[in-house]
C-alpha cells in the first residue's frame, strides 16, 4: 500500500534538497520546520545551519505559560542547534499535546519558537444517558484524557467514542449511537457535547447447551444471570445480553459440573449470535461432561499454626464423597478465616488434588501457610468530615497495636453502620511498605445527613396538616451524642419535647439520655374515643451493652395527666373516671428493656434481626398501678440479590396489678327547662357525683345509683391497631373493642407481616417498594382473644427517604374484614420543611 508522505516530511526533504544549492534563496523562504503559514514580518528565518544559541522566544501564547514550555523543551541557551535538535525540540512540544502546530525558526541567534495551541475545554455535557450514570461516564472520560478545563485532543474524542460505545456493547447495546459535537468559543475555548442514544438492549431469545446428558438444562441454567425472556425479566433484567454477564454464567457452567464430581468437564466451544436487527441474541455452548470422581483421601499439611486436629475439624470434605469444588473452597475459607482471627492476614490454604483418572478418584492435600503473623499499625478513617475520630474509634474492635484479626475489622464495620451516621462504609487491609509483618486498615466512610431542622408542614391521612418546627442532631456537633427539639401543632396535638442522649456516657459504651415533654391531646381526631388530655414527664434513661448484640435499658420518670371528657365520651371511660373520683393521674413510672440487634445496616438492612422485650409500670402510690408488656421482632431473609423478605411480629399486653376501685355515685334529673316559646326542652342530666353512702337528693324526678369500678389498663394506655404502621388498607386505630361506635383499643395487640422487599427495583438505596401481608388486631384482654376477629390485607408500599423527609405510601385490600370496619386502601405520611 502507498503512504501518502506527510506535509511536514515534504517540507524537510524539500529543504535538504535545496539548502546546498541555494543558500541566499534558503534565507527567504519559509521555516523548513514549520507546520502552517509563515508568521507575518519580520519572519523568523529558516535554519542554515549550526549556531549557538544565545537566547529562546515563544510566540503564540495563550493559556499556557513560558515556563511551561521551556519545562519540555530540550533547548537551551547556549546549546549548539542544528536540523536534528530542531527535530527533536518539536516533537518534544507536539509530545505536550498542548499545540496543534509548532515552528521553529531563528532571528540571528535568537530561536523562535511559534505554536498555535489547542483549545481548552470549557464545558463538557453528557445527554441521553441512563443505563451508566454521567459520574461513571465523566470519570472515565477523565482517564482517557478529556475533561472540563483540559487541553482539547480530536484523537481523544474518538477514543472517548470508541470506549462508549465498547461499554455500551458489554451491556447488550449493539444500536448505541454516540454524538459527539464541537462548539467553538471566543479565547480559544470549546463546549463539548456527546449526544448518546443508547437504543435497547438486545434480549436473549435462545440459550442452548450441547452435550448436557448427565443434568437436564433447565437444572443448569437455574443459577445463570443470562436468560431467556420470561415473566419477572421486567425486574431482573436476565434477559438481557451482556458480555460479561455470559463470561460469568459460563465460570457457572464449570461450576456446576465440578461441585457434582465432574472432574474433566469442559466447555469445548461458545458461540452467540445476532439477528440481523441486532436486538436478538442466540447463546449456544458446546461441552464434555466426562465421569463422576470420588473422594479418595483427606489430609492436611503444612504449618497449621493451630491444633492440627482443629483444623481436621472445619474440613467439610470427607472419604468417599462425591467431590465437590465447592467444598473445597469453603474449607479453605474457613481455615483462612480462623487464621486470620488470630493474625495471620495472609495465610492461604491450598487444596492440592490427586487426581486418580483410572479409578475416577481424587486425593486432597489442604496445605496451609499461614504466612507472618501480622500486627495492625494504624486504623485509619476517611471521609468523615463531620464526625469526630473519637467516635469512630470506639465503635472498633480491632485495635491498633494488636494482632490482626478478621472477625473483628467486620464487626468494626457493622458498628460503623449500625450508628446511622453513614451512607456506606468500606474497608480495606493495605500492607505496610517495607514491612512484611504489619497492616493498615483503612475505613472509607460516606457520610449521610444525621441531623434534621424542619420548619414546615406535615401531612398525614389520620391528623391532618400540621406545623411543626424541629431540630434533632442523632451525631451533634460530631460528638454522636443525639440531641432534639420540637414544637409541633395539629387540630388534635400540640407538643413540646427535648431530649438528650450520650451513647457513652462512659468509656464501654453505657448510655446516659435525658426527656423532657409536654402535650395537650385530643383524641377525637385520631379516630379513637372522645377525649382529651393534657400531660407532661420528666424521664431518665439508662442503657447498658450485654453483649456484641444484646443490650439493657432502663427508665425512671415522673408524669402527669390530666384528662377532660365530653358529653360523646363513651361510658365505658366516663365510668372508670367517675369510679377514681378524679381526673388527674400521677405516677412514677418505670421501664425495663432488653434489645438484641444483629441488623446489617442501621437504614436499609437486608440481612440479620432486631428485637425488643420490654416491662413498663407505673410504681406504687401512683394514681392507678399498671403494667404493660412489649415485644417487638423483624428478620431479615435475603432470598437473593433481587428479593429480601422481611417478616415483623408485635404483641403487647396490659394489666392492672391494684386493687380495683368501685364507687357508687347517684344521679338526680334536673327539673326540664323552658325556651323561649314556653315548649319544655329536652332534659338535663346532671353529671356524676360521688356518693358513695350518702342518699341521693330529692328532686322532682325519680333518683337513681349506678356502682362503677375501674379496673385493668387505664384507658388512655389502651393498645390500638390499623393503619400505615399496623395493619395497612384499615383506617388508623379504629380495630378492635369499640363504644358507642367509638375505638376504645384494648389490653392486648397481635400484629404480624411478611414483607417481599426489592432492593434493586429502584437505583437508589433510599427508597424500597415491596409486597406485603399483613395481619392483627386488639382485644379487651385475654380471655376475649379470638383468631376468628383477626384483620388482613395485602398490598405494595414504597418508603422513601427523601431530602425533605421520610414519605410513606401504601396501597392495601383488606382480605379479611367486617361490614362495619372502616377501610383506607391509599395510605401515605410525609414529614418535610426547610
Amino acid at each position: 500500500m502507498t503512504r501518502t508522505p506527510s506535509r511536514r516530511m515534504l517540507a524537510l526533504a524539500l529543504a535538504a534538497a535545496m539548502a546546498p544549492a541555494l543558500p541566499a534563496m534558503a534565507q527567504a523562504v519559509t521555516d523548513p520546520f514549520s507546520l502552517g503559514v509563515a508568521s507575518p514580518a519580520p519572519a523568523p528565518a529558516p535554519l542554515p545551519g549550526a549556531f549557538t544559541v544565545s537566547d529562546i522566544r515563544i510566540d503564540g501564547l495563550q493559556r499556557i505559560s513560558a515556563g511551561t514550555v521551556f519545562t519540555y523543551l530540550p533547548v537551551q541557551r547556549g546549546d549548539v542547534l542544528d536540523s536534528n535538535r530542531a527535530g527533536e525540540a518539536i516533537r518534544a512540544l507536539y509530545k505536550t499535546g498542548f499545540f496543534d502546530d509548532v515552528r521553529i525558526g531563528r532571528q540571528d541567534n535568537i530561536v523562535v519558537i511559534t505554536v498555535v495551541e489547542r483549545p481548552a475545554i470549557n464545558k463538557l455535557t453528557l445527554t441521553g444517558n441512563k443505563d451508566i450514570q454521567s459520574e461513571q461516564l465523566l470519570k472515565g472520560l477523565a482517564d482517557i484524557g478529556l475533561t472540563e478545563g483540559g487541553t482539547y485532543d480530536r484523537l481523544a474524542l474518538d477514543r472517548v467514542t470508541q470506549e462508549l460505545s465498547r461499554q455500551y456493547n458489554n451491556r447488550g447495546k449493539y444500536n448505541v449511537e454516540i454524538n459527539p459535537t464541537i462548539a467553538k468559543l471566543d479565547r480559544n475555548r470549546v463546549d463539548v457535547t456527546i449526544t448518546i442514544k443508547e437504543g435497547k438492549a438486545a434480549k436473549i431469545r435462545h440459550v442452548n447447551l450441547v452435550g448436557n446428558d448427565k443434568f437436564e438444562q433447565k437444572d443448569i441454567l437455574e443459577g445463570w444471570e443470562s436468560r431467556e425472556s420470561n415473566w419477572l425479566s421486567w425486574y431482573r433484567r436476565d434477559d438481557q445480553y451482556s458480555r460479561e454477564k455470559l463470561s460469568g454464567d459460563l465460570e457457572k457452567l464449570n461450576a456446576y459440573y465440578l461441585d457434582r464430581g465432574y472432574v474433566d468437564f469442559s466447555i469445548d466451544s461458545t458461540q452467540v449470535s445476532m439477528s440481523p436487527d441486532r436486538q436478538d441474541m442466540y447463546i449456544s455452548a458446546d461441552v464434555t461432561e466426562g465421569e463422576q470422581y470420588k473422594v479418595s483421601s483427606v489430609q492436611v499439611s503444612g504449618d497449621t499454626v493451630l491444633p492440627k486436629e482443629d483444623i481436621e475439624k472445619m474440613l467439610l470434605v470427607r472419604k468417599d464423597q462425591i467431590f465437590s469444588r465447592r467444598l473445597l473452597e469453603l474449607s479453605s475459607d474457613a481455615i483462612t478465616a480462623r487464621l486470620g482471627n488470630v493474625g495471620y492476614a495472609f495465610a492461604q490454604v491450598n487444596p492440592i488434588p490427586d487426581v486418580d483418572r483410572a479409578n475416577k478418584t481424587v486425593g486432597i492435600n489442604m496445605q496451609v501457610v499461614p504466612g507472618p503473623r501480622v500486627n495492625v499499625r494504624r486504623v485509619v478513617f476517611k471521609g468523615n468530615s463531620r464526625t469526630a475520630d473519637e467516635v469512630l474509634r470506639r465503635e472498633m474492635r480491632q485495635f491498633e497495636g494488636a494482632w490482626y484479626s478478621q472477625a473483628a475489622i467486620d464487626r468494626s464495620k457493622i458498628r460503623l453502620q449500625g450508628l446511622g451516621f453513614f451512607e456506606t462504609v468500606d474497608v480495606e487491609t493495605k500492607p505496610v511498605p517495607g514491612t512484611a509483618d504489619q497492616v493498615d486498615v483503612e475505613y472509607a466512610l460516606k457520610e449521610t445527613t444525621s441531623g434534621q431542622l424542619v420548619l414546615g408542614l406535615s401531612f398525614a391521612q389520620v391528623s391532618g396538616l400540621g406545623l411543626q418546627f424541629q431540630t434533632s442532631q442523632a451525631n451533634f456537633l460530631g460528638t454522636g451524642n443525639r440531641v432534639s427539639v420540637s414544637a409541633q401543632r395539629y387540630d388534635y396535638l400540640q407538643r413540646y419535647d427535648f431530649s438528650f442522649t450520650n451513647p457513652y456516657f462512659t468509656d464501654n459504651g453505657v448510655s446516659l439520655g435525658y426527656n423532657l415533654w409536654w402535650r395537650e391531646y385530643d383524641s377525637a381526631d385520631q379516630n379513637t374515643a372522645q377525649y382529651s388530655t393534657t400531660s407532661g414527664a420528666a424521664q431518665m434513661v439508662l442503657g447498658v451493652p450485654i453483649s456484641e448484640t444484646d443490650g439493657f435499658s432502663a427508665l425512671l420518670g415522673i408524669d402527669s395527666n390530666q384528662v377532660q371528657v365530653f358529653g360523646s365520651t363513651p361510658q365505658v371511660i366516663r365510668d372508670y373516671i367517675d369510679a377514681l373520683g378524679h381526673k388527674t393521674f400521677h405516677a412514677w413510672r418505670t421501664e425495663l428493656g432488653w434489645q438484641r440487634n444483629t441488623l446489617n445496616h442501621a437504614l436499609t438492612p437486608t440481612a440479620g434481626t432486631s428485637q425488643r422485650l420490654s416491662v413498663e409500670a407505673t410504681l406504687p402510690g401512683s394514681t392507678v398501678e399498671y403494667f404493660k408488656l412489649n415485644y417487638s421482632i423483624s428478620k431479615y431473609w435475603p432470598i437473593s440479590r433481587h428479593l429480601v423478605l422481611n417478616t415483623r411480629a408485635e404483641l403487647g399486653y396490659g394489666d392492672s396489678y391494684g386493687d380495683s376501685v368501685t364507687r357508687d355515685i347517684c344521679f338526680q334529673n334536673l327539673p326540664a327547662p323552658i325556651d323561649d316559646d314556653n315548649n319544655p326542652a329536652t332534659p338535663k342530666v346532671q353529671p356524676p357525683r360521688p356518693a358513695p353512702s350518702d342518699p341521693c337528693i330529692p328532686g322532682t324526678s325519680p333518683d337513681f345509683r349506678k356502682t362503677v369500678t375501674a379496673d385493668g389498663l387505664p384507658f388512655f394506655e389502651n393498645f390500638y391497631a390499623g393503619g400505615v404502621r399496623s395493619v395497612r388498607g384499615f383506617t388508623d386505630n379504629t380495630l378492635g373493642p369499640r363504644s358507642n361506635n367509638q375505638a376504645v383499643g384494648g389490653s392486648l395487640k397481635t400484629v404480624g407481616t411478611l414483607e417481599l422487599i426489592f432492593p434493586t427495583l429502584l437505583d437508589t438505596p433510599a427508597a424500597r417498594i415491596s409486597a406485603f401481608a399483613d395481619v392483627g388486631n386488639v382485644y379487651d384482654g385475654v380471655d376475649n382473644f379470638d383468631a376468628g376477629e383477626l384483620r388482613a390485607s395485602t398490598g405494595v408500599s414504597l418508603m422513601w427517604r427523601s431530602p425533605m423527609g421520610p414519605i410513606s405510601i401504601s396501597y392495601a385490600l383488606p382480605i379479611r374484614k367486617e361490614d362495619d370496619d372502616r377501610l383506607e386502601r391509599l395510605q401515605f405520611t410525609f414529614q418535610g420543611g426547610y
